[in-house]
């Protein structure tokens, strides 16, 4: 048809409806990320001897990880956020137990 643009732009994981949502986005990856960083913090604290303030770190970490994924929660739009947000939250909430078991915020 004359007059008519057609772009094959293909979505990305995260917006699988082929609408930008660079909030929910970014929520979702923070999420995300620090859910891993405290699941991984936490393995460290419950295998090797080390100093409070990762123990501390870790249960922080777990604890935004968490409360920041209800909410980000309510936020998603995607089928695939939703999935990313989740995983985040467990990640956060293995490490939140591990860094709460090993002394948590008063180690």
């Amino acid at each position: 048809m004359a007059g008519e643009v057609r772009t094959s732009r293909r979505p990305s994981i995260l917006n699988t409806d082929g609408r930008p949502h660079p909030v929910e986005n970014v929520t979702t990856i923070l999420v995300l990320v620090a859910g891993l960083v405290s699941f991984v913090l936490g393995l460290v604290v419950r295998n090797v001897h080390t100093a409070p303030a990762v123990h501390v770190l870790a249960t922080a970490l777990g604890l935004f990880a968490c409360l920041a994924g209800l909410f980000a929660q309510m936020l998603s739009s995607t089928r695939n956020q939703r999935v990313l947000i989740v995983a985040g939250i467990i990640a956060g909430f293995v490490g939140l137990a591990i860094g709460l078991s090993k002394g948590g915020f008063v180690a």
